[in-house]
């Protein structure tokens, strides 16, 4: 497997790749404490794994970085949950990411 440093992606590609694993893994605890809160009935560990990182990537741009307006996080995230998701993922990611914008500052 190549790594990001081994790919011929565009620098600014790779700056935001970079930028996005930087800024999940440095606020992973809080944002999967906004998981566990916002989806109360679904363990963390027992919600699949591509929605958990739906989540989180979606939840950590809502949360931490300005530079990527709400709506077009939440847009993206259904998406994704729509293609690689199961049947009721796009709902659930919508309601917990729905719930989390309800319940921070950042406008929508």
């Amino acid at each position: 497997m190549r790594s990001i440093n081994d790919s011929d992606l565009p620098e600014q590609t790779v700056n935001f790749a970079r930028g996005l694993i930087t800024g999940l893994t440095s606020h992973k605890n809080e944002i999967d404490e906004q998981i566990i809160r916002f989806a109360p009935l679904f363990p963390l560990e027992q919600i699949s794994i591509i929605d958990r990182n739906i989540l989180r990537i979606a939840i950590y741009e809502i949360m931490f970085n300005d530079e990527i307006p709400v709506k077009a996080a939440i847009n993206e995230a259904i998406e994704i949950a729509k293609e690689f998701g199961s049947d009721g993922s796009p709902k659930f990611i919508n309601g917990v990411l729905g719930s989390v914008i309800a319940n921070t500052n950042r406008a929508k």
